[in-house]
């Protein structure tokens, strides 16, 4: 049931960056709070199968830090990926 703080301390972390991290015009408003939802519940995932405890507190502090890690990298990549794409795709269509 724990769990759930992670999913929730990782979408509001994506909804956070998300404004934070320059290109939001060109990706969902949903996608950056989804994703660090996904993460903080995999790595949530990860470490109880490894053994941790909601004892432990690598597990609330490496399941919290993971979104602020693996989003901004993420959105990072897909705004450079967005940007050169449509920059391609102006040029095939002549719209430059």
């Amino acid at each position: 049931m724990d769990i759930i703080i992670a999913l929730v301390v990782g979408a509001a972390a994506g909804g956070v960056l998300h404004y934070l991290q320059p290109g939001r015009a060109s990706r969902g408003a949903a996608l950056a709070p989804v994703l660090g939802a996904l993460v903080g519940a995999l790595v949530w995932m990860i470490l109880t199968w490894v053994g941790l405890t909601t004892l432990d507190p690598w597990l609330w502090l490496v399941s919290f830090a993971a979104p602020f890690v693996v989003v901004p990298a993420t959105l990072a990549i897909l705004a450079r990926t967005r940007a050169s794409h449509d920059a391609a795709e102006r040029v095939r269509l002549g719209i430059a």
